[in-house]
């Protein structure tokens, strides 16, 4: 998915001998946006149109040079860190979605050098245009490929023409449906992975999810698949990569689905009575901020970094509360009792024996029953109990400052999409 609006120029070394491409084709294949106002390879760009002028013989030397990955110190895993942000390329997967937006603009405003790979129909069920990704990506050098086709996105890699330092993955399945889990969570995630070595990445930032302790669903085996994997990299190759796992609660979209419906005088649902989970939920800036850290900060190498917003930890019951003391009305619960997600849960099970095509359907199920029943906090092994106390706090933004914006503003740029279950 690329087109590329730059000047032609002329492949100045055999594409089998370098790892990079430093020039792009006469009529090259993919399509590059270049929306910051410099190129983010300027330092590159300029050492290679001063070499063009040398020898032919020097020429193909220094290209080579040049195109390949960048020196690293056998004494440190991540020389990038020594560097300006302003000098380090970060490559971002997932950009258009709910956090990845929120990311590229964090890095963006940090100074880093920000490629972003994005979808030619991104958003909720494809309704973004490319001309609308650019506007939400601005700041960025937006490259329009196919994470899910690793030929797709190495080629896009190539056509950059500058190694990449960093990798930031946001990818998250679209739905939580069986095959789209595995398809994004983990292959498309995996081709992030190896298409970024490939093109020099010594760090690779995951987003995956605080779920993960418990797997009980397919993105939840997808995304820990894929952390193992990350560990196996960086445990074979100690001294040229390492990796930040981040394990986030939830998000506050995940929670304001029901604001609205609230606002116009229905009840607050939830299951059981309410306190059967509960969880500390993290706004996108401050998970964005916490992702930035990550591409820098050397206390979080080769981390699983489970984080949540500021404060308490929050049952359903008690956020229904905050909601109806925002409206200033008496709290109206409607209390579902949890059996009856098991009983359709048990039926879907087993149609799915005879209609293979109610899998995804049994598996949504599933995962509105998970998210009614487990918290999402750090799981203690000794205990086996959910703990508010170990789930590590960061940032500033709080749900109550959430549900108020919502009640003003509505849910316009956090609409929930596939999400949705109330």
């Amino acid at each position: 998915m690329n087109l590329c609006f730059s000047s032609n120029a002329l492949t100045l070394h055999p594409p089998k001998l370098h790892p990079f491409k430093t020039c792009y084709l006469s009529q090259p294949p993919f399509t590059a946006f270049q929306v910051n106002p410099t190129p983010f390879c300027s330092s590159q760009v300029s050492t290679l149109l001063q070499l063009t002028r040398s020898t032919t013989s020097k020429r193909v030397f220094h290209i080579r040079a040049n195109s390949a990955p960048p020196t690293v110190d056998e004494t440190k895993p991540c020389s990038f860190r020594e560097r300006s942000p302003k000098d380090v390329n970060v490559l971002v997967v997932g950009s258009t979605g709910y956090i990845g937006k929120f990311v590229v603009k964090e890095l963006v405003k940090r100074g880093f050098n920000v490629i972003a790979i994005a979808r030619e129909q991104s958003g909720i069920r494809g309704k973004d245009s490319k001309e609308e990704t650019l506007k939400q990506l601005r700041g960025a050098s937006v490259w329009f490929s196919d994470v899910t086709k690793i030929d797709s996105l190495e080629n896009s890699l190539d056509s950059i023409g500058c190694p990449i330092d960093v990798v930031v993955s946001c990818l998250a399945s679209r739905s939580g449906g069986v095959k789209d889990s595995w398809k994004i969570d983990y292959e498309a995630t995996k081709n992030s992975l190896v298409a970024g070595r490939k093109h020099g990445a010594a760090h690779f930032v995951l987003l995956s999810a605080i779920c993960v302790q418990k797997p009980l669903l397919e993105f939840q085996r997808a995304k820990l698949k894929l952390e193992a994997e990350l560990m196996r990299e960086a445990e074979m190759d100690q001294n040229n990569f390492s990796y930040s796992i981040v394990r986030p609660t939830a998000f506050f979209k995940s929670l304001g689905g029901q604001v609205e419906l609230v606002k116009e005088g229905k009840p607050y649902v939830m299951f059981g009575d309410g306190k059967l989970c509960a969880c500390k939920p993290i706004s996108e800036q401050d998970l964005a901020s916490f992702i930035a850290d990550c591409v820098m900060s050397e206390d979080k190498i080769n981390q699983v970094l489970p984080i949540g917003g500021p404060g308490k930890a929050l049952t359903p019951l008690e956020q229904g509360e905050i909601l109806f003391g925002l409206l200033g009305r008496e709290p109206k619960f409607l209390k579902v009792p949890i059996g009856v997600m098991d009983f359709a849960i048990g039926v879907l099970d087993f149609l799915v024996k005879f209609f293979p095509a109610l899998e995804d359907a049994a598996e949504f199920g599933k995962i509105g029953r998970y998210y009614a029943a487990e918290s999402m906090l750090i799981l203690d092994p000794d205990t086996g109990e959910y703990s508010a106390e170990k789930t590590p706090s960061y940032g500033k933004d709080t749900l109550e400052e959430f549900f108020e914006r919502v009640l003003r503003e509505g849910m316009a740029g956090q609409e929930l999409g596939e999400q949705t279950i109330f």
